[in-house]
């Protein structure tokens, strides 16, 4: 009995420690919670760890059961602190109101043990919530709100050899009073280089030994707070396509074995096991630090990844099924650990990747296009009818090269008719122009407010009902929607002389009226001499300028 005694107590006394070690304190720092904002916790433990920021090592998560009985859990993020005394955070936003319990879960390499139970009341908010897919032509929000996405790429805050006004605080809030609503923007070794030790092209940020960028931490933090304040939605799109390419990024890639990351070439990112470990780590710690922002709208694996996959003869560099197999893994992944349900994505410049846009947890696909903005339109319908998922447009521009401003001209045409087009097509997220710089200087941002003006009005007449109508009119271009009892027809005269042509829409109405808007006043005026024949209507002459745009809108006034 007395040898038994002295056996056992050294295994009491190390359960004992352990779970001492494993000891979980939190504060919830919010005097009152509100529905679709953000609630914080601050974490305190003891748990033993060689890297905080890898889940295999360590991890904690916000477990909770919501006001409906669902099962909520949430990944908490690292902030500072040794296996002595380390402090952790979890931020949260509620997607119901009530009382919602919950604990902490710690696992280490220490064991797993859990945290006393809190509960806490959510109160109800103006906010609409996330947004998430809804069809082929609109997103829809947490509330039943639908949402089609105006706006512009802002991909990254002035270089260093760039003026300085191009940052986040002088373009968003430039879209916002303009009527936009949408932007996307990158995280790469010079804007918001989250895993990148040593950064270039920009003197915003500074190369540091840390396994993620301070600097990029705290502008993402910046970047969330300053959307929400504007009503902005934004695409974060995660990797650029040159972070993978050998006379590009790779050399400083945090995944190269060189820099003491786990693959020894851009085929071995996709295919490494520990690679993919790696990602998943900074996919969790983004969902734990960010994902409460009902203004990210969507995360985008690569910009391109086309363009890393091919050489510039088209041959293959990184085998098709490594690239879809890793979209697949790691957009099951971000599922899986991300509460909120955001929309995920990835995208091409113009040369698809084999069975990509079949993956099941890739919400909607996209592709770029350049220097032929006219084929916009037709992009749309083969993709819905083949992959039945949105498609969106991420990039066009009238150049691809650069931004030289003796192509201004043309590019602000350009620009115009790349967002009707796409307000015209079956697509949730207009086409975003590229060269944002060129247009801050050309000031174009005026013309959001008319296609946001637009929008909103097919949105209220059809309650997000939107059916392709086809439209002749003579020498001008011509697209038609009905949106329930309202018929919009956008017109633009792409030619260089001034035009007349009669409008004839296939509609059998007895009684309608017809108006103008035009864009570039942004005013309405009242067409007349209309007339009806039959199954079509018939709007008299107009006269068209050179370049010039015009939305008809016709009023079914027979009910």
């Amino acid at each position: 009995m007395k040898l038994h005694y002295k056996i056992l107590t050294p295994l009491l006394l190390f359960f004992a420690c352990a779970a001492q070690a494993q000891q979980i304190q939190y504060h919830l720092l919010n005097t009152k919670v509100i529905e679709f904002e953000k609630t914080e916790w601050d974490i305190s433990l003891s748990a033993p760890f060689v890297n905080p920021y890898d889940q295999q090592d360590i991890s904690v998560d916000l477990e909770m059961v919501s006001p409906s009985g669902r099962p909520v859990v949430l990944p908490c993020y690292f902030e500072k602190g040794d296996s002595t005394r380390s402090n952790w955070k979890a931020r949260f936003a509620a997607q119901e109101t009530g009382e919602y319990t919950y604990h902490f879960n710690l696992r280490s390499k220490a064991g797993e043990s859990k945290s006393n139970e809190g509960r806490f009341d959510v109160q109800a908010a103006a906010k609409p919530g996330f947004l998430h897919k809804n069809n082929t032509w609109t997103f829809k929000f947490d509330n039943g709100r639908l949402f089609r996405g105006i706006g512009e790429n802002v991909a990254w805050e002035s270089r260093k050899f760039e003026n300085d006004k191009w940052t986040y605080d002088h373009l968003l809030p430039t879209l916002s009073k303009n009527g936009a609503n949408f932007f996307r923007t990158w995280m790469c070794y010079w804007n918001l280089p989250l895993e990148w030790k040593k950064v270039s092209s920009t003197k915003r940020y500074r190369s540091t030994n840390e396994y993620f960028n301070p600097g990029a931490l705290k502008r993402m933090d910046e970047l969330v707070q300053m959307t929400d304040s504007l009503g902005l939605y934004f695409m974060l799109t995660l990797d650029w396509h040159g972070h993978l390419m050998e006379a590009g990024g790779w050399k400083n890639s945090p995944y190269n074995t060189i820099n003491g990351g786990p693959a020894k070439t851009p085929a071995e990112f996709f295919s490494l096991q520990k690679a993919k470990e790696k990602y998943k780590n900074k996919l969790r710690y983004i969902i734990a630090r960010w994902g409460y922002s009902t203004n990210i709208a969507a995360f985008e694996f690569f910009n391109e990844v086309d363009n890393a996959a091919f050489n510039k003869e088209d041959s293959i560099l990184i085998p098709h099924q490594y690239i879809t197999q890793w979209h697949d893994d790691m957009s099951r992944y971000l599922k899986d650990i991300d509460p909120y349900h955001h929309m995920v994505t990835t995208s091409i410049s113009h040369r698809d990747i084999q069975g990509l846009n079949s993956l099941a947890y890739l919400d909607f696909n996209q592709k770029h296009i350049y220097k032929h903005t006219e084929k916009i339109p037709a992009i749309y319908p083969s993709y819905i009818q083949t992959y039945g998922k949105p498609y969106v447009v991420g990039e066009f521009g009238y150049r691809w090269e650069d931004a030289d401003p003796k192509y201004a001209k043309e590019a602000d045409f350009d620009f115009k008719r790349g967002l009707w087009y796409g307000l015209f097509s079956e697509t949730p997220l207009l086409p975003m122009s590229w060269w944002w710089e060129l247009f801050d200087d050309e000031k174009m941002a005026y013309y959001f407010k008319g296609v946001r003006e637009i929008s909103d009005a097919m949105l209220n007449a059809g309650d997000g009902s939107f059916v392709q109508i086809p439209v002749i009119a003579r020498k001008a271009e011509a697209y038609g929607m009905k949106c329930g009892n309202k018929y919009f027809i956008y017109l633009l005269n792409n030619t260089d002389q001034l035009i007349s042509t009669q409008v004839i829409i296939p509609a059998s109405l007895n009684k309608f009226s017809v108006r103008s808007f035009l864009p570039e006043t942004g005013k309405y005026r009242t067409e007349g001499g209309g007339r009806s024949s039959g199954k079509n209507i018939t709007i008299s002459t107009l006269g068209l300028q050179s370049k010039e745009a015009r939305i008809l809108i016709v009023n079914d006034e027979s009910k």
